[in-house]
């Protein structure tokens, strides 16, 4: 039987992967809804009132680490109650960019840079976009230079595609199996929402 699962992340990108992992699973779960609203200030304003909600309908919560210490102290920061066992709350370390690169192999060829560029550990980068976007300059696709670097002087953090190409390559080539190897964090998700068991 197929249970929906209400899905809250801070952006397109944490979207992507997370659906990309539900489909990995084999869950029982499909996404009945997507709530975003342009970052992590949203999440945090919302998380009690998922907490409350997640009573009824099974909760999925992703946001990135960004610059606090662990994902604990960040969870408890949010959630100063007891958390509900409906609510699957997930902290990205240290962004969801470090997951996608995670898949070195791929996202090396992804990307047209050497494999080396990338760190083992992708969870070391202590700012992932920023790191991802320095090499994405480097690149020797025109087509990833263009979709994913900002243009000089604007004030656009990102380039006009950085959502569309990076989703492109988590649903045709992103291979979490490999990724897992080099993420921590992802690695805990995943085996997290296969064993998601909801009482509702």
């Amino acid at each position: 039987m197929q249970i929906p699962l209400i899905m809250a992340v801070e952006d397109d990108l944490s979207e992507f992967v997370l659906r990309k992992m539900i489909e990995y699973t084999d869950s029982p779960f499909y996404v009945g809804l997507c709530l975003k609203r342009g970052g992590f200030g949203y999440l945090k304003q919302k998380i009690s009132g998922f907490n409350k909600s997640a009573k009824g309908l099974p909760f999925l919560v992703l946001c990135d680490l960004n610059s606090d210490k662990c994902a604990p102290v960040k969870i408890n920061k949010w959630l100063q109650v007891p958390k509900h066992p409906n609510l699957l709350f997930r902290v990205a370390v240290r962004e969801v960019e470090a997951w996608i690169m995670a898949d070195r192999r791929n996202f090396s060829k992804f990307l047209g840079i050497r494999l080396s560029s990338l760190p083992e550990n992708t969870e070391v980068i202590q700012h992932p976009k920023e790191f991802l976007i320095s090499w994405a300059r480097r690149s020797r696709y025109k087509h990833v230079r263009e979709d994913l670097v900002p243009a000089a002087g604007g004030t656009a953090l990102v380039g006009p595609n950085y959502n569309s190409r990076l989703g492109e390559f988590v649903f045709s080539s992103w291979n979490i199996q490999s990724a897992i190897e080099c993420s921590d964090s992802l690695y805990r998700t995943l085996e997290r929402l296969r064993t998601f068991a909801p009482s509702v």
